[in-house]
């Protein structure tokens, strides 16, 4: 059996999956694949995959911009990732607010970020508000996802979605599993007329085998519906698959091409690689993760190169990518080369402020319009986007197992806690390996 050396990259930080102690860490590259390797004291050595395959880790560097929040609700003292709130330490003000208005769920799936239960109290409006102004005081008037639980269970989630407009918070999008959006169309109707932007679909697959397997039901009709429904209202859908290995990664094409055949109504496709945290603490092998770079590859490959892998760019460092395209009469993909929405010389706040609004205009719904000039100016870009646009992007959430603090500090993607407190979102989800919390509450 061939030997593979192994090197040194770089080091960091981390937790201890058993105790969450913070202990040093080590990322290591072996081959095609990247690990984090640390050990704790008292529970021992952990090897953890991190990335495989092409692109190379080492081309995704990228160099970190600070965007420090406006207004910090802790301060330093155990610190990262136990002062969370976020303290004057994190690198990142917020891209994205993920508001939790319930945590309730008509569903019970076994992979579940949240561990949604079955808790009747829910968050007063006024409580809400409070949230909606702590987010303004940190970060300004951000993206927000309404999430949960399922959110669409709460009546008055209409009420919430206009009094986010109210405070001045352009983009709202719905995180929901789309069963209700079937069942109550009067109720979709409202949630349009209240400002909802755009629905954030959980969406695994083309096939019912998949979601037999990840949410117990047979629900690809129904989810088909929901998006008919949602084009009805002129509501822009994103579908957002969790890829797990051996259940739907070989379905990966089969998503995008479903997207296409749907589009403009949907405008995109969002995959999340499977994090073992929430309902799901179990110790990941190699073979239960999916990486960045294999997710990319397999785009390429299940689309026989509709969407070339050389066109998914790094959005957010090692923790995400994104490729924006314009589709063309012929049904090929332009990709969208824009300096004004992700590079140049501009301050980070500004360069903070159009990415924020790029994803607000390609995400949200469909009005048809006309393009009067054909320049590559922002302004006709953002024309063309209503209409043309299609993306495709993937977050590789963290867990206990592969928690690298450096990263999390960069995270731009925070959840409002129940407090108040803007808390990044791998931080926020993170258990350790028997399911205990170090900042969601338990059930």
């Amino acid at each position: 059996m061939e030997v593979i050396d192994e090197r040194l990259i770089s080091t960091t930080y981390s937790l201890c999956p058993e105790c969450l102690i913070k202990i040093p860490a080590q990322r290591v590259v072996q081959g095609a694949k990247v690990y984090l390797v640390k050990h704790c004291p008292e529970h021992g050595d952990y090897r953890t995959l991190l990335w495989r395959g092409i692109p190379q880790w080492d081309s995704w560097v990228r160099p970190t911009i600070p965007t420090p929040p406006k207004e910090c609700f802790t301060h330093v003292k155990k610190g990262c990732p136990f002062d969370c709130g976020l303290c004057e330490d994190h690198y990142k003000t917020t891209c994205t607010a993920l508001i939790e208005v319930i945590q309730r769920c008509n569903l019970n799936c076994r992979f579940c970020f949240a561990n949604s239960g079955t808790e009747l109290d829910e968050p007063s409006l006024a409580v809400i508000e409070g949230w909606y102004k702590n987010v303004l005081a940190a970060s300004g008037p951000v993206n927000i996802q309404l999430s949960g639980g399922e959110p669409t269970l709460r009546n008055d989630l209409p009420e919430i979605v206009n009094m986010g407009r109210a405070l001045g918070f352009n983009f709202i999008q719905l995180n929901t599993n789309g069963l209700r959006l079937v069942e109550d169309p009067i109720f979709l109707g409202r949630l349009k007329e209240a400002g909802l932007s755009s629905v954030f679909l959980q969406f695994d697959g083309t096939e019912d085998s998949i979601y037999q397997a990840i949410r117990g039901r047979r629900l690809f009709e129904l989810k088909a519906k929901a998006i008919a429904c949602c084009a009805q209202h002129e509501i822009g859908v994103v579908l957002v698959p969790t890829l797990i290995p051996g259940i739907n990664t070989h379905n990966i094409g089969g998503i995008i091409k479903f997207a296409l055949d749907n589009h403009p109504a949907v405008r995109g496709v969002h995959f999340q690689p499977v994090s073992y945290f929430g309902r799901i603490p179990k110790e990941p092998m190699d073979e239960d993760r999916i990486t960045l770079p294999e997710v990319i590859q397999a785009i390429e490959e299940q689309t026989d190169g509709l969407i070339k892998a050389a066109n998914l760019k790094p959005h957010n460092g090692r923790c995400s990518f994104s490729g924006n395209f314009i589709r063309q009469a012929d049904g090929s993909l332009k990709p969208i080369i824009n300096s004004s929405c992700c590079t140049g010389p501009e301050r980070a706040d500004e360069l903070a402020r159009k990415t924020r609004t790029f994803v607000a205009r390609q995400w949200s719904g469909t009005e048809k319009l006309t393009i009067q000039s054909p320049t590559n100016s922002w302004d006709n870009l953002i024309q063309q986007l209503k209409t043309f646009a299609f993306s495709i992007s993937g977050m590789a959430f963290q867990d206990v197992w592969n928690l690298d603090i450096e990263r999390l500090k960069n995270c731009c993607i925070h959840v409002v806690s129940p407090e108040g407190k803007l808390i990044p979102f791998c931080a926020y989800n993170l258990t350790d390996k028997f399911g205990h919390s170090i900042y969601r509450r338990e059930r």
